[in-house]
C-alpha cells in the first residue's frame, strides 16, 4: 500500500498483521503507541524488536499479557544497542547456512534514560561497527518511568524530582544533550529527528530508514502527560508547539547531507510551548523570566545554526 495522506496511513493501522496491538497500558494521553505503530508499519518486512526497559515495556508486557504481535526481546536499559547487534549477527548466521531465507527488519527502542544515558555505549559500538538495524528513541526528556528523574535529554530550566526547582534553583541548569549530533559523528547513512504530532513526517523517515542498509537513529520527541504535567488531550497541541517554536526542529541527515524538513514562517515564542508545563512554571516569575529570555536565544541561535549546515551540506558539498 503507498501512503500518501493520514487517511492511508490510518488504514494501514487498522489492518490486520498490525506489530503492536490492544492491549497495553499506557497512561492516558501517551504517544509512545502511536510512535510505536508508525514507525512498524512502515516496515513491508516482518520486524524483530528489541526493547530496552523504560516506559514502552513496563506497560506493554505486564503479564500475562502482551501488546506485542511480533518477535520482541526485551533487555536492560544498558543493552539494546548490543543485543539488536546480537539479533542482527545471528539472522545472518542463520540466512548463510540456509535456516532462514526471509527478509526482516531489526528495530530497537528506548526512552531517553536508556539512549541519552545509560545505553549510549552499547548503540555508539553497533554504529561504529555498521549493524544493520534502527534504533527508535521515544524522547520524553526524563526518566518518568522511575518517577520523573532528569535525563541528559532533559533541558535547561526543567524541574525534576532530581533537579528541582525552588528557592536555590531553578530546576535542571545544563542543556540537553544534542543527540542527533552525537550520533551524526559516527557516520551512520541515516539519522533524523521527528515529533509525535507529524505521523506522516515520521512515517516517511521511518521507512526511508528501513530500506537503507546499515545503522540508522531516529529521534522522536514524545510529551509526557504525567510529568510534563498537563491535561492528555494536549499532547499533541504540545508537540506540535515543540517544533513551532524550533525548540524540536524536525531534520535528517542521509549520507551525510542535511535537511530541515518543517521551517516555520512564523516562528512562535518559546514561552508558547513552557507555559502550557507544569515543569516550566518556576519560570514564569519576575525574578525568573531572564532564564525564558536565555532559552529563546539558545533556540533561535541552534536553529540558525542547523540552516547554516543545511545550505552548505546542499550547495557546497561539505558532509556532516
Amino acid at each position: 500500500m503507498e501512503v500518501k495522506t493520514i487517511r492511508d496511513l490510518a488504514e494501514l493501522q487498522t489492518r490486520e498483521g498490525l506489530k503492536f496491538v490492544a492491549g497495553h497500558r499506557m497512561c492516558a494521553g501517551c504517544g509512545i503507541s502511536s510512535i510505536l505503530r508508525t514507525v512498524l508499519s512502515a516496515s513491508t518486512k516482518p520486524v524483530v524488536v528489541v526493547n530496552a526497559t523504560g516506559c514502552l515495556e513496563v506497560v506493554s508486557t505486564t503479564y500475562p499479557f502482551t501488546a506485542w504481535n511480533t518477535p520482541w526481546l526485551h533487555v536492560t536499559f544498558v543493552n539494546a544497542g548490543s543485543a539488536a547487534s546480537g539479533v542482527e549477527t545471528a539472522y545472518k548466521a542463520l540466512k548463510k547456512k540456509g535456516l532462514l531465507k526471509e527478509e526482516v527488519n531489526i528495530v530497537a527502542i528506548g526512552g531517553d534514560g536508556g539512549t541519552y544515558d545509560i545505553g549510549i555505549q552499547a548503540i555508539s559500538g553497533a554504529f561504529e561497527r555498521g549493524h544493520n538495524f534502527l534504533y527508535v528513541c521515544y524522547d520524553n526528556e526524563g526518566y518518568m518511568n522511575t518517577g520523573h528523574q532528569r535525563s541528559g535529554a532533559t533541558p535547561f530550566g526543567a524541574s525534576s524530582t532530581t533537579q528541582p526547582a525552588g528557592k536555590v534553583s531553578i530546576g535542571k541548569k545544563e542543556w540537553r544533550k544534542d543527540l542527533v549530533k552525537i550520533f551524526a559523528g559516527h557516520n551512520i547513512p541515516y539519522i533524523a529527528q521527528a515529533n509525535v504530532y507529524n505521523v506522516m513526517d515520521l512515517y516517511k523517515k521511518a521507512k526511508k530508514a528501513l530500506e537503507i542498509e546499515g545503522p540508522k537513529f531516529l529521534n522522536v520527541l514524545m510529551p509526557c502527560t504525567t510529568n510534563w504535567s498537563f491535561p492528555e488531550n494536549l499532547t499533541m497541541k504540545i508537540s506540535r508547539l515543540a517544533t513551532e517554536t524550533n525548540f524540536w526542529p524536525l531534520y535528517e541527515i542521509e549520507k551525510g547531507v542535511l535537511t530541515v524538513n518543517v521551517k516555520p514562517k512564523d516562528r512562535k515564542p518559546i514561552e508558547e510551548f513552557l507555559k502550557l508545563q507544569t515543569r516550566f512554571k518556576h519560570l514564569f516569575t519576575e525574578d525568573n523570566k531572564k532564564y525564558i529570555e536565555e532559552i529563546q536565544k539558545k533556540i533561535d541561535e541552534d536553529f540558525e545554526n542547523l540552516l547554516k549546515l543545511e545550505k552548505v551540506t546542499h550547495e557546497e558539498g561539505v558532509r556532516i
